[in-house]
């Protein structure tokens, strides 16, 4: 990166605009631009101005490898946000540890990794899954089925929810998994088997177009919220936009932010967006964690008047940042980031009424090594 105090800070953005993720990360890639636009309006880092070089990966992990590589080796760019599906990061990973670059990743994920060269921007199971399983085992030990997509992602987090539903003596009755290009008539069949089973609860972690296609096809099969709510911890704003409200209202989703979350943050954020993007819009989980981590990050080169990757390590584990949804910050051992847990269900207006909320950020166990109690309290009736 050239040193020349005049010179802009160059990051580099690997975002889809293309492809079956296209939708979720326009958003991410969004909320990153808004970041860099706050910061130079403010007169960059010490003065520099900060630019964004993105590729558009076109959702397929091999590009996405790729276009790592290119940033890298040819732009020379080594501080990087970017992916969303976990095939995509697990294609990259090797490019930033080789070059020794910074992935600042937004996604929740499955867990069950470490590298010194990505910072975990997402949640992980005792910030999403553990709550979740808690509250459908609240009143009496669930039944739950479960749907995702067939890739590490669905896969390693159905593992996770069954594993932590059982602590609660409840039970997996039926699991299902499609490609990310499934069509109407393979949810059509699986809701017929769905309704046979009979679960309290169906746990969804289906991502892309799959997503609404599913929902759609729950509602005309006129199934009942109330009876058997889909719980997810993927289904966010964007997802309900796309499929359509009133397929969404009466479904449960576990997440660190909502749009409609009243910290006083959130609220200011959410009205210079709005004014940045000057037309309507939904924002979720992936944008408010591109938009903390890029504040993070420019925090810490202003703070140490450096891009240098190995001084950054260790500015970023000292630094706090006043995210939307509260308080952030990175755990030194994981690279992971303390979140703030909260469950939400879908109403009539397309947001999320806020269920449970933790009263303090989570410390990140990527490998559920302990059992954090957290202390919830309850924001809304049920």
């Amino acid at each position: 990166m050239n040193s020349d105090k005049a010179a802009p800070i160059y990051f580099g953005a690997l975002f889809s605009t293309s492809g079956v993720m296209a939708s979720k990360e326009e958003l991410l890639l969004s909320a990153a631009r808004f970041a860099m636009d706050e910061v130079n309006n403010a007169g960059g880092i010490d003065g520099r101005e900060v630019k964004i070089i993105h590729y558009n990966p076109g959702s397929d992990p091999v590009h996405y490898r790729h276009f790592a590589n290119k940033l890298i080796t040819e732009d020379h760019v080594k501080l990087v946000f970017g992916c969303y599906m976990s095939s995509a990061r697990i294609a990259v990973k090797p490019v930033f540890e080789q070059h020794n670059a910074f992935l600042f990743y937004p996604a929740q994920y499955e867990g069950f990794e470490y590298s010194k060269n990505i910072v975990y921007g997402g949640a992980v199971a005792n910030q999403n899954c553990a709550n979740l399983a808690a509250y459908i085992s609240r009143n009496t030990p669930p039944r739950v089925f479960i749907v995702g997509s067939a890739y590490i992602w669905p896969r390693e987090s159905a593992r996770t929810l069954t594993e932590l539903v059982s602590a609660h003596s409840g039970s997996v009755v039926g699991e299902a998994f499609f490609k990310l290009d499934a069509v109407r008539e393979d949810f059509e069949a699986l809701i017929q088997h769905i309704k046979r089973t009979n679960p309290d609860v169906i746990f969804c972690n289906l991502v892309g177009p799959t997503v609404s296609l599913f929902y759609q096809v729950y509602a005309a099969a006129n199934l009942d919220p109330a009876k058997m709510p889909i719980v997810s911890l993927t289904t966010s704003e964007t997802h309900v936009q796309e499929m359509g409200i009133e397929f969404a209202v009466g479904h449960i989703t576990a997440a660190p932010y909502f749009q409609s979350i009243q910290t006083t943050t959130n609220k200011a954020t959410l009205k210079r967006f709005a004014a940045w993007m000057d037309r309507p819009f939904v924002t979720n989980m992936g944008w408010e964690a591109t938009y903390s981590q890029f504040n993070l990050l420019t925090e810490a080169i202003a703070q140490i008047g450096s891009t240098d990757v190995e001084l950054l390590s260790k500015a970023l584990v000292s630094n706090k940042f006043e995210a939307p949804q509260g308080r952030i910050f990175l755990d030194e051992e994981t690279n992971h980031t303390y979140l703030w847990p909260r469950i939400g269900r879908v109403n009539e207006e397309g947001q999320f009424d806020i269920l449970e909320e933790s009263r303090m950020p989570i410390r990140p166990d990527p490998y559920l090594t302990r059992h954090q109690n957290v202390a919830w309290s309850l924001a809304h009736a049920t």
